[in-house]
């Protein structure tokens, strides 16, 4: 390998090192524990070595939040892509979002602002490629005589309202409870969300 790439090498490793102890961090400890000279602690670099990397920690911030966007459009779109039926495939679109929300929570909380700042400046694209999917795929099930933009987004948003709002509440209880991960992912709760999201397909095709 040549030298400069060695040099880019090493640098990656660390931007992806800083962003590992940063998650390690909230993992452990929670958002309003982060801060730069933690996690330069954490991986026993200096702070300086850290602000070469990202200029301040909203900035640390603003990269986790498009990582976290990235990994959701990236399940998303798997889901859809294990299905043929347009219904089938948003239903399974949803519940890969639902999914998401608990398996990176630390990244859903700093992307939509539960128990941690939503990020000020998210990046667009990462987050419309998600929110497209979606839209992309409402718009399929759609008939045709309803199908106008304030219609799709109107069932855009009764569908994220319903998804969102119950991961909401479920992380709630789950911090209120001490970190009892047994409160996470009932039966319960995806039977709840299954028969919310087929409500709606239900609703649009009629």
């Amino acid at each position: 390998m040549a030298s400069k790439d060695r040099i880019q090498k090493l640098k990656d490793d660390t931007r992806c090192n800083i962003l590992a102890a940063s998650l390690n961090i909230v993992k452990e400890e929670g958002w309003s524990s982060l801060s730069m000279r933690k996690i330069a602690d954490k991986i026993d670099y200096t702070a300086p070595i850290i602000y070469e990397y990202f200029n301040n920690k909203e900035a640390l911030l603003k990269e986790l939040t498009r990582i976290g966007y990235i990994k959701l459009a990236n399940e998303i779109e798997e889901a859809r892509d294990k299905f043929t039926d347009a219904a089938e495939q948003l239903e399974a679109m949803w519940m890969a979002y639902w999914n998401f929300a608990f398996k990176e929570k630390e990244l859903y909380q700093i992307m939509f602002g539960i128990e941690a700042n939503c990020c000020v400046g998210n990046p667009c694209s990462e987050v419309q490629r998600a929110s497209n999917l979606l839209w992309d795929k409402i718009e399929e099930i759609v008939p045709a005589d309803k199908r106008t933009e304030e219609y799709i987004d109107t069932k855009y948003y009764t569908f994220w309202s319903v998804v969102h709002g119950l991961v909401s509440i479920n992380m709630t209880r789950q911090l209120a409870a001490g970190n009892n991960e047994q409160q996470w992912g009932k039966d319960i709760n995806k039977q709840v969300l299954k028969d919310a999201l087929e409500g709606i397909i239900s609703s649009i095709r009629r």
